[in-house]
């Protein structure tokens, strides 16, 4: 005990930590032996410090950008956690090379606009996937970066109102409006998941989900088409009646060939714009277009139609006055437009009426004709309103 107070009691000048110092405290373990005075002193010196890292070497830098000393440029390079910055050589305004700390300010705002370009770009990417996902589909308008009032242009006249479900499937080429009207009161017709059995339920196609029969509608319309026909004789302007030979029959080659001449495009219902009856023939127009048909053949636009009329036996002048006056039919006075005989020509010897007409009557011609005493042996339409029957067309 004697001893460890004495060691207490030393004034130590100087602490050693090398491989002497350490040999010099060893012989603590045997203290209660060793008798020791305070006037012990211990040689005591300090490691030689470590050496430090050559510095990287000094480039040719403008006078006004060198340092007093190496050793401050160094300590500028590094924080003071010891963490190292690399060093930047790059070119000033002046041609010559120079050692900076930090990077050229137009990397950093490089760096800055490529984060705020993709960042952008994956929020724009999101937003699109997420509304391919939910089944909508942007308007040209709302893919362009284009201001809300230049949208808002676009969706007040160009961009298509939400129209009736039975339209919207008979313009896609599904049915007949009528025929799609009936698959909608069956429930094989989904809009958005749900069944609907309301035929006037208004959709948009460019947003809504549409299913017929487990099929979704395509987004694509089909092109609007219109096809003059030259109608012969013996065929009717229906497509329901299989039994009879239809007009459609003769668009099957046409329809057949429609996937290799249009790929990528939905192939079209064509229906006839109004009606001839079997025994009539001449020019019938073949759309797909519901509107125009309505335009061209209801009696309330009132559009002239053409016809010539060979008839038996010899027409005099009491028969033109006859047919101008009109006749009753259906409980309806219709009287033609203009009635005119045509001169005879050498390879026809039955004599021929020009007759124009804008009631569209059911059988009107005939029935003018036979109201006047005459007997039709055949009819033939060549105009509708601006549409003329082509003199090639077989």
């Amino acid at each position: 005990m004697r001893s460890v107070a004495t060691l207490s009691s030393l004034h130590v000048h100087h602490l050693v930590f090398s491989k002497h110092s350490v040999s010099l405290f060893k012989p603590l373990r045997t203290l209660p032996r060793i008798s020791c005075s305070s006037s012990l002193q211990f040689n005591i010196s300090f490691a030689p410090p470590k050496p430090k890292p050559n510095p990287p070497p000094q480039l040719d830098v403008p006078n006004h950008q060198h340092h007093d000393n190496d050793d401050s440029f160094v300590a500028d390079a590094c924080s003071g956690t010891g963490q190292l910055f690399i060093p930047w050589i790059v070119r000033g305004e002046d041609g010559n090379l120079k050692l900076q700390a930090h990077p050229p300010a137009r990397l950093v705002h490089a760096l800055a606009d490529a984060k705020t370009q993709n960042a952008k770009k994956k929020k724009k990417q999101s937003k699109e996937k997420q509304k391919k996902e939910s089944g909508v589909v942007t308007s040209a308008a709302e893919d362009r970066n284009l201001s809300k009032a230049a949208r808002r242009f676009y969706n007040e006249n160009f961009r298509e109102p939400p129209q009736r479900l039975s339209k919207v499937l008979a313009a896609a080429g599904v049915a007949s409006r009528r025929n799609s009207e009936e698959l909608i009161f069956e429930g094989k017709v989904t809009v958005n998941g749900s069944v609907c059995n309301t035929p006037q339920t208004r959709v948009d196609r460019a947003r809504d989900v549409i299913y017929v029969n487990g099929n979704r509608l395509p987004k694509k319309l089909p092109p609007k088409l219109y096809l003059a026909l030259n109608k012969p004789k013996g065929y009717i302007c229906s497509s329901g009646d299989r039994e009879s030979k239809s007009v459609m029959s003769l668009f099957d080659d046409y329809l057949k060939s429609w996937d290799r001449r249009n790929q990528g495009l939905p192939k079209p219902r064509l229906f006839t714009v109004g009606r001839l009856d079997v025994a009539t023939g001449g020019l019938i127009i073949v759309t797909n277009d519901g509107d125009f048909a309505q335009a061209l053949a209801h009696p309330s636009f009132k559009l002239s139609k053409e016809y010539i009329a060979t008839v038996e036996g010899v027409v005099n002048k009491q028969h033109l006055v006859a047919i101008s006056k009109g006749t009753i039919i259906a409980g309806v006075h219709c009287t033609p437009d203009s009635v005119e005989l045509l001169p005879r020509q050498p390879d026809i010897s039955r004599p021929r009426l020009r007759i124009v007409v804008h009631e569209g009557r059911n059988h009107e011609v005939r029935e003018l004709v036979k109201n006047a005493g005459l007997e039709v042996h055949s009819l033939k339409r060549v105009r509708i309103g601006g549409y003329r029957l082509p003199s090639d067309l077989g």
